[in-house]
């Protein structure tokens, strides 16, 4: 019964000395700062002097943050304000045109061309068109300082000497009565197939052409009307253009066969009618259009011509369903189109004996008009979009008064619409 005393005994007094040796110790662990009679974490008085100052702790303030001022954006760097943009310095200028290289001011009487011109409003345009074919575009809108100015009367130009010599022969060239009456005749054929080249390579001469795929000819009157009664006698020959094309000396003519094609490109959803969206349209000009533009030198041996064509054909329609659930119908879907296209587009200018037929292929390019029925149409076969070897043959006809003779009822269809240039811009007219 007394050895347990002692033991007990000699326990207490070896925990109180751990107790009073290690006090710091003890208080820095308590883990229960709230119960009565704990005194919780705090950090030694020497750390907590050395290591966060003397300062006591202040309470946290109970009124709400004061609010942030406002942000003002800053400009970027070199960036000008919107009251402070720079502008261009403008001055008068000198009281006399520049004449640094020896400009100098003409007048030019066009009245002889534009009286007898009637079927545009502004027959001067031509000239303008012309001298600046010629000329270049840049010439008159750099240095040196030039001026080109026209209307119905007079033609007005300021530059040098030698650029004034140049105008003066295109001006020349289009108040020349020797050319004033005259015309050129059009045929626009197509053949499904080339090879009529085979008997007709001895007829032509071959001529430089800038253009991809297109090939360009020359032949004499005689053997030009060989060669267009052999074609004649083929099966797929087919002549788009009018019985009497013809086209005046100095003015351009445009004979297009153009004709909308509307398809459904895509839809618009509504809620207001069923079946909550409706189409949305767009349209395709398909077919072709040339534009042809002869002017004869001064003494009519020799033909300049601006040909420009463009033809566009829809070979197909590709369909794309789209789903366009609506509240009745959940799985409801629309049809959209859309169009694999053809296009061939050609602008150059010609030179050629007046007295000899030019002939241009463009190639097998989309048929420039409305395909015959044949009996394959009616049989469930793949068809493809029709091609054919497109020729523009133009002859000189001497005085318009005279039309060029045609055969009627060969390959008969629809008449082009033929009118004058419509473009008064200058975008793609050099």
């Amino acid at each position: 019964m007394v050895r347990p005393a002692l033991l007990c005994l000699s326990l207490a007094v070896a925990l109180g000395c751990t107790i009073a040796a290690s006090p710091q110790r003890v208080l820095a662990q308590s883990p229960e700062p709230s119960r009565p009679g704990a005194i919780g974490w705090r950090a030694p008085d020497g750390d907590a002097g050395g290591r966060y100052g003397d300062m006591a702790a202040q309470p946290l303030s109970e009124t709400a943050p004061a609010q942030a001022p406002p942000i003002t954006p800053t400009p970027l760097t070199g960036a000008v304000p919107t009251d402070q943009q720079t502008r261009a310095q403008v001055t008068k200028g000198p009281a006399v045109l520049p004449n640094d290289h020896g400009q100098v001011w003409r007048e030019y009487d066009i009245t002889p061309y534009t009286i007898r011109v009637e079927s545009t409003e502004h027959p001067e345009q031509a000239i303008v068109d012309w001298i600046l074919r010629e000329t270049g575009y840049e010439a008159w809108h750099s240095t040196p300082v030039g001026l080109l100015s026209a209307d119905r009367k007079t033609l007005r130009v300021y530059h040098t000497p030698q650029m004034q010599q140049v105008v003066a022969e295109i001006i020349d060239r289009f108040v020349s009565r020797q050319a004033q009456n005259h015309g050129f005749g059009l045929r626009i054929i197509t053949m499904k197939n080339p090879n009529w080249r085979a008997r007709a390579l001895s007829l032509m001469t071959s001529i430089p052409v800038q253009s991809p795929g297109v090939q360009g000819w020359i032949m004499a009157r005689e053997d030009a009307a060989i060669l267009l009664s052999d074609l004649r006698k083929r099966t797929d020959f087919r002549e788009h253009s009018t019985a009497h094309q013809m086209v005046l000396n100095g003015q351009s003519s445009v004979v297009s066969t153009m004709g909308p094609r509307s398809y459904a490109k895509g839809i618009i959803l509504t809620q207001a009618a069923w079946p909550g969206y409706q189409p949305e349209m767009g349209q395709i000009d398909e077919g072709f259009t040339m534009e042809f533009s002869p002017l004869l030198s001064t003494d009519a041996a020799t033909t300049d011509a601006v040909v420009k064509l463009k033809l566009a054909q829809v070979e197909k329609m590709l369909p794309v369903q789209l789903e366009v659930p609506s509240p009745v119908a959940a799985n409801q879907k629309a049809q959209v189109e859309v169009p694999q296209l053809t296009m061939v587009q050609m602008h150059e200018r010609f030179r050629w004996p007046t007295n000899q037929v030019l002939l241009l292929s463009i190639g097998v390019v989309a048929t420039p008009g409305p395909e015959k029925d044949s009996l394959t149409d009616m049989l469930p076969l793949p068809k493809g979009a029709p091609r054919a070897d497109a020729l523009l043959m133009v002859e000189s006809s001497g005085t318009a008064a005279v039309p060029l003779a045609s055969p009627t009822g060969v390959g008969a269809v629809a008449p082009p619409q033929t009118a004058s240039r419509p473009t008064r811009t200058f975008h793609g007219r050099y």
